[in-house]
């Protein structure tokens, strides 16, 4: 039995990855192959499978999730946050599941095919939609945000990890499986390109900038790290400068800002600015369902359009920044600890384009959405901290 366990646990594992995009068309299947991994766990890990994550990495991860249940738990809110933090406990969950499994490349392959089935299913239907309706426009219209397996930002993330797991796994000599690797990253780029995942292109092209200072030629990577930050402002700028005003909106401000997503985290981060300004010295928190309230509060002040101002108090917007709702929700501490968790990760890996790039990712999305909020974001941060603490899994296997 221990042995027919041992040999089915990784493919279970992979089955949970591959599922987790279609979660809105078989929603228990994820939980219930969860369920039996944490099952099965007890009967396929050994001792010296825990060596694995005996890191600085995951023990700065564990007292943060601790923090915040102790955090909630004296200032009475534990029921209303535990919403939050059981998606916080996920994360450090789909770690400790990974231990016992050997082959690190199962987990890679649950990404790929994941990312392809996705693009097919999503493609699929946008092509049903070009042929039942009379007009339809690319992009970021309402047809083919309907159109896609999942919410756009998570189907670009998916896509992200999915060109950087194929990037990272190409042979460095001539290798026939290369060309399949290439053909994803190719599919993948294509179709961010075709749903218009802005977060997800800004995000590639700062990948390739970052890409080329692990290269060979160190005499371009202070130009390059020059550039970055250069482009980095670029896009700040651009993205905030001429919002209100009457002048003609540049092509860049209009790709950044010509959305009804940015419209929304830009009247959230407002908001959670001015709660953040009303109480600067912040160390409990407000709680997770607190610091909504708090933000509702805002929207019924500063939202003037009686329609727009509805919508954000019927839909009760979060912050849309990871880093935000985490010093409103749970104070100075808690920002600090998941601070110190990603700084941490970054000195670690920093000699790695591919797990650099990986974490890159991770505080990207973090500073446009909570992350945490979903139980879909929770799965592919756990993905990222799998591979990050994966060092030192990977050499103990071999």
């Amino acid at each position: 039995m221990k042995v027919l366990l041992s040999a089915i646990y990784p493919y279970i594992y992979l089955l949970l990855f591959f599922t987790i995009p279609f979660d809105d068309y078989v929603r228990a299947l994820p939980n219930i192959l969860l369920v039996v991994l944490v099952l099965a766990f007890p009967f396929v890990v050994k001792k010296e499978d825990f060596e694995k994550i005996k890191t600085n990495t995951v023990l700065i991860f564990t007292l943060f999730c601790l923090y915040l249940i102790t955090n909630s738990y004296f200032n009475e809110r534990l029921q209303e946050d535990f919403t939050v933090i059981k998606k916080v406990l996920l994360t450090v969950g789909l770690v400790v599941l990974y231990i016992p499994i050997q082959d690190f490349d199962k987990i890679k392959k649950a990404i790929l095919f994941s990312s392809v089935a996705a693009i097919v299913f999503s493609v699929i239907n946008i092509v049903i939609l070009t042929n039942t309706i009379n007009e339809f426009h690319f992009g970021s219209s309402p047809e083919v945000i309907e159109a896609l397996l999942i919410d756009r930002l998570y189907l670009g993330f998916l896509s992200v990890l999915s060109i950087l797991v194929s990037f990272n796994s190409l042979k460095p000599k001539f290798h026939p499986i290369n060309r399949y690797y290439l053909v994803n990253i190719i599919v993948n780029v294509l179709f961010i390109f075709l749903i218009v995942s802005k977060i997800s292109i800004l995000l590639l092209v700062f990948l390739l900038l970052l890409r080329q200072m692990y290269g060979k030629q160190k005499k371009i990577r202070i130009p390059l790290l020059i550039l970055a930050a250069l482009t980095i402002i670029a896009i700040y700028f651009f993205g905030t400068t001429g919002i209100g005003s009457k002048k003609k909106p540049t092509a860049l401000q209009n790709f950044i800002t010509n959305t009804t997503t940015w419209e929304i985290r830009s009247i959230t981060w407002e908001c959670a600015v001015k709660a953040i300004e009303n109480n600067p010295i912040n160390w409990k928190g407000l709680g997770f369902y607190g610091t909504k309230d708090k933000l509702v509060s805002c929207y019924q002040e500063s939202v003037q359009d009686t329609y727009k101002r509805n919508q954000f108090i019927a839909h009760r917007y979060n912050a849309h920044n990871q880093f935000l709702d985490f010093y409103l929700s749970s104070g100075i501490v808690g920002l600090l600890l998941f601070v110190i968790l990603l700084l941490v990760l970054f000195i670690k890996n920093r000699n790695s384009f591919f797990y650099t790039a990986l974490l890159v990712s991770l505080v990207m999305y973090c500073m446009v959405e909570n992350v945490f909020h979903r139980q879909i974001g929770a799965y592919y941060i756990g993905f990222i901290l799998i591979v990050l603490v994966s060092n030192k899994m990977v050499v103990q296997n071999k």
